[in-house]
């Protein structure tokens, strides 16, 4: 079965993705939301890759280095083995900050015999809109485009250049290395010191992972999951990906792709919320920075989402030129949901807010610049939040007034009233907690519906929606409440479909939707385990493991049917959402443990 059979590498600046065989088949330089190097992905025919090729008598294996973003993949016919380390360099630098330059690295380790391979060396910059072509300088090969605009790739190697760049048959007695840089080296690369930026690299990767707590249960997959959220995190800016994809559909064939190389206020605040539960304050307190730089003025309306480097517009257009992920047209760069309005964000960035002052409330320099965010939120929350939006789905037709947008509209008054408190405000309280208290009973008044026996979408409405579970673990209502029960219940129900979730069942934009949303069925996971049902959450969870590829990655969506990942990939939304399951599945095997140790 055709699958998302992908290793993700990165460098906190950009990333790629590598398939099971071995081959680069997307990447942008030299940042994420750059126009693309290779995008087989999205187009077998003219996307461009790297790939190293190898006869039938060949099996090729992969997996990563332990606890770091080093992927290895291994050729074996059995006498004759080598293995290809793929990363892009990050470490720290002896005066601060970090290396991290617009680079991939592919270091070809030689373990026995004389093994032979080709190269297909094929870039094909700005998205393959026009030639590249590639020219053998005497140091390096040069490729480049005057399609659309100028662009460059250089590519540095220890085997024969005309080899490669013929594909012509190579045969390994020692290792050697690619690399493919952005820029022009000043210093030419050796395997010796491409080694050290390979050794470099992992002790970086390793120390990272380091920070991580060890957990009693799926502490593998937990530590993988982080791994791929900090390389969706932009350390330029403190940005962080919702993928680093675009236009990988939701259904083969069907129009439901995006371009996810942005940083949703909603997604992001919820990576950093369990990055920072994780210990890994760097990413939080970088983000909480993009936010102070993005809202100047005290009236300014949040956006849903910017660009990594803080655009504002992200004018959606087609490239028509290029056929999509196996036929699924169209590609889409830019992301025309900037526009949206969807009042939820209000309240899962106070979320943030607040958790990050109480992780680090002694050490927090920008406490004023929080300050006035929090007073400005509160204000624009008073003046919108009884008004309709587009909701966490972002439906791009009619505005509802939907029920998680509420609740997270009583999210932004619970967790200022908190903040408050945190900075002796107390002036506030009153006000706030008046409002606060109106949205309540609005909620309870118009989202429950007691046919269904449910709160529902939006008000009004009968239809489902797996949102609304995230109502207990905001602090809404209590796990034990019989109407958050009941609403588990109902859910399971309509929107479950062998133990995967829809989003909702009723008719969107573009029809029914057809595929599950990884998320949402990590969302009911955690419900079922918090309203008691322990031990079915528990099954739920280890078959929706067993769906991840070979390298235990999660996209957004997944085939009801095939079981095959479906959207762009890797998902920051779907490994955050398996690290909260994991983690409370572990906390409470913990307790489990020391309680068995007393008796």
């Amino acid at each position: 079965m055709d699958n998302l059979d992908y290793g993700i590498i990165g460098n906190c600046r950009s990333a790629a993705l590598i398939s099971k065989m071995g081959a680069i088949e997307w990447c942008c330089l030299p940042e994420f939301d750059s126009s693309s190097v290779f995008a087989k992905l999205l187009d077998e025919e003219i996307g461009g890759s790297f790939e190293i090729l190898v006869d039938d008598s060949y099996t090729i294996t992969q997996r990563y280095k332990k606890n770091t973003a080093l992927l290895i993949t291994k050729f074996s016919d059995g006498e004759h083995v080598f293995e290809v380390y793929d990363f892009m360099p990050r470490y720290h630098k002896e005066k601060g900050g970090h290396h991290s330059p617009p680079e991939i690295i592919r270091y070809v380790k030689h373990l026995s015999g004389k093994p032979k391979f080709r190269v297909l060396y094929n870039p094909k910059l700005e998205y393959a809109l026009g030639q590249t072509k590639s020219y053998i300088k005497h140091n390096f090969v040069a490729s480049l485009t005057h399609a659309e605009k100028f662009d460059t790739v250089f590519l540095y190697t220890s085997f024969n250049k005309n080899a490669v760049v013929e594909g012509r048959e190579i045969e390994l007695d020692d290792d050697g290395y690619f690399l493919i840089g952005y820029n022009e080296k000043i210093f030419l690369p050796s395997t010796k010191k491409v080694y050290l930026e390979m050794e470099r690299t992992k002790v970086y990767w390793l120390n990272w992972s380091n920070k991580t707590p060890a957990y009693r249960k799926y502490n593998d997959e937990i530590r993988r999951s982080a791994i791929t959220l900090k390389l969706l995190s932009y350390d330029k800016t403190g940005a962080v990906l919702a993928a680093p994809t675009t236009s990988l559909p939701e259904t083969i064939g069907e129009v439901r792709n995006w371009d996810y190389r942005f940083c949703w206020i909603r997604d992001a605040s919820m990576v950093v919320k369990v990055i920072s539960e994780l210990g890994h304050k760097n990413v939080a307190r970088r983000y909480l920075q993009f936010i102070i730089d993005l809202i100047p003025d005290k009236d300014e309306k949040l956006q849903i989402m910017y660009g990594i480097n803080k655009e504002k517009k992200l004018t959606e257009e087609t490239l028509e030129h290029l056929s999509g992920y196996k036929g699924s047209k169209p590609v889409r760069i830019g992301n025309a949901a900037y526009a949206q309005k969807q009042n939820d964000i209000y309240g899962i960035l106070m979320d943030v807010i607040y958790e990050q002052l109480m992780k680090f409330s002694t050490d927090i320099e920008n406490g004023e610049e929080l300050w006035t965010i929090t007073k400005g939120i509160v204000w624009i929350v008073s003046k919108h939040w009884q008004e309709a939006d587009k909701g966490i789905w972002e439906f791009r037709t009619e505005d509802r007034h939907f029920t998680f947008s509420k609740v997270l509209c009583w999210v932004a008054l619970d967790r200022a009233i908190k903040v408050a408190r945190i900075f002796k405000k107390n002036h506030k309280l009153e006000k706030w907690t008046k409002l606060e208290q109106e949205i309540k009973a609005d909620i309870h008044d118009n989202a429950w519906n007691p046919e269904v026996n449910a709160f529902v979408q939006s008000y009004g409405s009968s239809h489902l929606d797996a949102s609304v579970l995230l109502m207990e673990s905001y602090g809404f209502i209590p796990a034990k409440d019989p109407k958050f029960i009941g609403t588990v219940k109902a859910i399971e129900r309509e929107l479950s479909n062998d133990g995967l979730l829809y989003r909702y069942k009723n008719e969107d934009d573009f029809g029914l939707p057809s595929s599950s949303f990884t998320i949402c069925t990590f969302w009911f996971i955690n419900s079922l385990f918090k309203i008691g049902e322990e031990e079915k959450a528990m099954d739920h969870f280890n078959k929706l493991l067993s769906y991840s590829n070979h390298l235990g990655l999660f996209s957004e969506d997944i085939d009801f049917k095939t079981k095959r990942l479906l959207g762009n990939f890797p998902q920051a939304y779907s490994h955050l959402a398996l690290i909260e399951c994991a983690i409370n599945f572990s906390k409470k095997h913990t307790e489990e443990t020391i309680l068995e140790s007393m008796r």
